[in-house]
């Protein structure tokens, strides 16, 4: 208690002092990132550390997980989180705690000068003490660190699986890339609801892009078909290539009555004519106008007659 405190007194008489030299310290640090946090975020962040760390040391407790830590405890929360959405590292984020030991130690060895024993022990304490509010502090900023990693990896999905309109009643789904459960999923629920929202008779999920096909990879896709077909609209596989078309006869996949095209443009082919389509050539400017004369001619003669 007595080391504690000795540092509770410190911080009450001369918290604006200690907090200037840590400011100045972290701002004059070899490798401070100045292109992704500025010089007065770094000014705010550590006034209202030593602001809470006093607080908190005022109960007479150094149990980071009692309520009377519960504000520096949000404090370092918002801190970490903040620092992993910049870019920060994990040492680079602790380095905010581990930084203030020098200005408390300083100013221990001050008020402590004609006893170097207490200001051992006491020093001891202090790192102690920081030593465990920067380890909170990168486990905080790894579980942020994480759930941006998840976020960005869930967003890459939705961006790697667009459902286009090739024309209307007909949607293509190319997938790039491997076809595992979690990205299935993404699929699954990205084309049913193009297909609820726009009624579409006809998807073509190309494989072009996908390196290799296994049984899993098969099943996925058929898991696909049938969710697409339970939403009303009928399924085209493309982009079959040899390589994939002996892996899929080899693996004894049975893809059953959906049908399969070498490549996207023939699949579209066959959705057109499901939907009693068809595309021809338009004629040449030159040859429409050509056949425009002969029949205005054509009209002209037997008018005359």
């Amino acid at each position: 208690m007595g080391e504690q405190a000795t540092l509770t007194d410190i911080l009450q008489q001369d918290e604006a002092g200690i907090g200037q030299r840590w400011i100045d310290a972290q701002l004059s640090a070899h490798g401070f990132r100045a292109d992704r946090i500025s010089r007065s975020e770094v000014t705010e962040q550590s006034k209202r550390f030593l602001a809470a760390l006093r607080q908190a040391l005022e109960s007479g407790s150094t149990d980071l997980h009692s309520p009377a830590w519960a504000n520096t405890r949000q404090m370092l929360d918002e801190l970490s989180a903040s620092r992993a959405v910049q870019g920060f590292s994990p040492t680079e984020t602790a380095m905010f705690i581990f930084s203030l030991k020098d200005p408390l130690f300083d100013a221990l060895r001050q008020r402590l000068t004609k006893d170097p024993a207490s200001t051992v022990a006491a020093q001891r304490e202090i790192s102690g003490l920081l030593d465990r509010l920067g380890l909170h502090t990168t486990e905080i900023f790894q579980k942020n660190r994480e759930r941006i990693i998840i976020r960005q990896q869930q967003e890459l999905l939705e961006l790697s699986t667009p459902v286009v309109t090739l024309w209307e009643g007909v949607l293509a789904l190319p997938v790039i890339g491997t076809l595992d459960s979690a990205r299935t999923q993404v699929v699954m629920e990205n084309l049913l609801q193009r297909v609820v929202e726009t009624g579409a008779a006809i998807a073509i999920i190309d494989i072009t892009g996908v390196p290799t096909v296994d049984t899993l990879t098969a099943q996925h896709l058929l898991k696909t078909v049938a969710a697409a077909r339970l939403m009303g609209a009928d399924c085209i596989i493309s982009g079959i290539r040899p390589q994939i078309a002996q892996t899929i006869v080899h693996l004894g996949v049975d893809l059953g009555t959906v049908v399969t095209k070498a490549t996207l443009a023939d699949a579209f082919a066959v959705a057109l004519r499901r939907l009693g389509l068809t595309i021809a050539k338009a004629q040449p400017a030159a040859k429409r106008a050509r056949e425009a004369d002969e029949d205005e001619t054509t009209t002209t003669g037997r008018g005359e007659n």
